[in-house]
């Protein structure tokens, strides 16, 4: 049955990349991503993400190719959870607690083309840069992710690296690689290593389309959420909400740090109606100075 559905001339493969497509005209005017006094629109969201999978493949980028990422949750990394696939690519992202020998080693099983990395954690990435130099393995390509709205890195110029903003301007909007197969992967993940060797799963287009919806049913999420990212992106995709939140044209709240100041302020400033932690979190918020509560009570009574 599998192939017969596949055969068929009415076939269109379930990808993620639909959901932000169908943001971009429904809900185009719309706030998708927030970051301080960053805001862009789905709009502009879909275009930056398709100038991303362009400049992607100006680099040599084929389908199949892995692209990893070392970032928190700003901005471009969610950017690269849309710009990634629509390049054909597998989207890899690498746990930003790990040192610079454990993100060489994931590297190198990866096979990464490219890695994204965020300029707070670029010395990780030259540690791991050097550890693989060591090594009979091909290093790739690294492109610096400065903070979001601030022009382009010095750090980036000087030290040869492709800057994240110059990428997407080389990009130009075009049609986006679409899966010929829903089971394509669109993403590799790697569990976190505390009991043995970090193990990769691939995560199918298909998968990612359903559990995303999935994850908006259980989250109960209704149209036009306006999601606080606490949990980490490179967290399963971010429990695939990274998806769910344009399936549902919501609002995506970035924060580079998850502390209690910050998660009272962005649900007091943006109106946030969702947010997911785990019992850390939610017992730092329990424990939360009574001035960050009284002030949110305030500004929601």
């Amino acid at each position: 049955m599998e192939g017969m559905i596949r055969c068929s001339a009415n076939y269109v493969p379930l990808t993620p990349i639909s959901f932000l497509e169908r943001s971009a005209v429904v809900y185009r005017d719309r706030p998708s991503v927030v970051y301080g006094d960053v805001q862009y629109t789905w709009k502009e969201t879909h275009q930056r993400c398709v100038k991303l999978a362009s400049g992607l493949a100006h680099l040599g980028i084929s389908p199949g190719d892995v692209v990893a990422a070392l970032a928190p949750n700003v901005p471009a990394m969610y950017e690269l959870h849309f710009g990634v696939p629509m390049a054909g690519a597998v989207l890899c992202t690498l746990n930003t607690r790990h040192d610079s020998a454990m993100v060489s080693v994931l590297l190198r099983h990866s096979e990464a083309k490219i890695i994204f990395v965020d300029y707070q954690l670029l010395p990780i990435a030259q540690g791991a840069f050097e550890i693989l130099s060591k090594t009979s393995a091909k290093l790739p390509l690294l492109v610096l992710v400065p903070e979001c709205g601030e022009p382009v890195s010095t750090v980036a110029s000087s030290s040869g690296n492709l800057e994240y903003e110059s990428l997407l301007a080389i990009g130009k909007l075009r049609e986006v690689r679409r899966p010929k197969d829903e089971c394509d992967p669109i993403a590799l993940n790697y569990t976190s290593g505390t009991t043995s060797s970090p193990k990769g799963v691939i995560c199918s287009h298909r998968g990612a389309y359903l559990n995303s919806l999935a994850a908006a049913l259980f989250n109960e999420m209704g149209l036009m959420p306006t999601y606080l990212w606490c949990v980490p992106m490179f967290h399963c995709n971010g429990w695939c909400l990274t998806w769910a939140v344009a399936a549902q044209g919501g609002t995506n709240v970035c924060q580079r740090t998850v502390n209690a100041k910050e998660i009272f302020d962005n649900i007091t400033r943006h109106k946030v109606t969702h947010f997911g932690g785990a019992p850390t979190v939610l017992n730092m918020i329990a424990n939360a100075p009574p001035v960050f509560e009284n002030r949110f009570r305030g500004r929601w009574q």
